[in-house]
């Protein structure tokens, strides 16, 4: 029961996106396999976030101070998380031939974040029980998928750049595709993680706001797709 708990908000946001798709859908099998790349991109970025936090604590031993919550929020989280799920969209996704439209870009970011949120979910939700699946579902997936949508901006662009032969700009908006995210997952870990009652109260309200934003950029970017050529 915990399980699909901790699954089913992953899942529904991912079945919401591919809906959005209005023009030309993704097949599923793809879908599938770019989830599951995100599922296993958990593992290289937890392996990557041991050895951060091990050599952060080198430079600040003291540990949780506000500057340590900080960079290790930022860097060794939020960086290194959005880099593996980049990685793993452009292994399973890049050279298919189903990525023609600008917005696919979107449903294959968004599907892998949602793919690394589901399996790290799992572990959150056993661990914490129902109250977990019920605070993580409105706050911590939709998080990772808002950062999806944001990489997968960005993604689309960077292909389309690279159909003109610009690699050279491809690199760039790859780059953005995970510095971009970066910021908004950084500060949702950062605020999560300074015990400070008025910074829950500005991290709801950032929530809210970002969530709307998303939810409207998703109907605009659907609305406006066009193939990459």
């Amino acid at each position: 029961m915990l399980v699909f708990l901790a699954l089913l908000p992953a899942l529904v946001l991912v079945v919401w996106i591919y809906k959005k798709d209005k023009v030309e859908r993704e097949p599923i099998g793809l879908l599938l396999k770019i989830f599951l790349f995100g599922v296993i991109s958990a593992v290289p970025a937890v392996v990557l976030e041991l050895v951060f936090e091990a050599a952060l604590e080198e430079f600040i031993p003291d540990g949780k101070t506000m500057s340590y919550i900080i960079i290790d929020n930022f860097l060794g989280v939020a960086l290194i998380e959005e880099f593996c799920k980049l990685k793993a969209a452009k292994l399973a996704a890049w050279k298919h031939p189903a990525f023609n439209y600008k917005f696919d870009a979107i449903v294959y970011c968004v599907t892998v974040a949602l793919g690394f949120a589901a399996i790290e979910n799992v572990f959150y939700v056993l661990e914490g029980g129902v109250a977990t699946a019920a605070v993580r579902a409105l706050m911590s997936i939709p998080c990772h998928a808002v950062a999806g949508i944001i990489m997968g901006y960005f993604f689309g662009v960077a292909k389309e750049t690279e159909r003109y032969g610009d690699r050279r700009r491809c690199r760039r908006y790859l780059r953005l595709g995970v510095l971009m995210p970066t910021l908004e997952h950084g500060i949702y870990d950062s605020a999560l993680s300074l015990d400070y009652d008025w910074i829950f109260i500005a991290l709801i309200i950032f929530v809210v706001i970002v969530d709307i934003w998303a939810i409207c950029f998703v109907k605009k970017q659907s609305a406006a797709d066009r193939e990459i050529v």
